[in-house]
């Protein structure tokens, strides 16, 4: 099983498919990794050597940022946000869209489920 950054990817999958399961890497960075390493794209992750597991890892941790580091910056720039007090670190406190999308229907991701509001009598 190929371990790359703490990540264990699925061992049936294309190689491609595959590197998608670590935080940060999408299909087009996947291709990229994959041409530099220059490895397949079709072989699967069980089907790798470990001189192309070691090239993908080296290549990876030489130009990219994910896992760990990815998610601590993430965090970083929304709580900078939320510090300086602007628009959409407001947003982010209060669990609202932030890119200006309507929420006067829809928005229930955000929103979290329905409040039911009860009338008095």
């Amino acid at each position: 099983m190929a371990r790359i950054e703490g990540v264990d990817l699925p061992r049936d999958k294309r190689i491609d498919i595959a590197l998608t399961y670590i935080y940060g890497i999408g299909r087009t960075t996947a291709r990229r990794i994959l041409d530099e390493a220059q490895v397949a794209y079709e072989i699967r992750t069980k089907d790798l050597s470990e001189v192309e597991v070691a090239a993908i890892r080296e290549v990876i941790q030489r130009k990219y940022k994910v896992e760990g580091d990815l998610r601590k910056e993430v965090a970083m720039n929304i709580k900078r946000l939320i510090d300086i007090n602007c628009y959409r670190g407001l947003r982010h406190k209060r669990g609202l869209p932030v890119r200006g999308q309507r929420t006067h229907t829809n928005a229930r991701t955000r929103k979290g489920p329905r409040r039911i509001v009860s009338k008095r009598r």
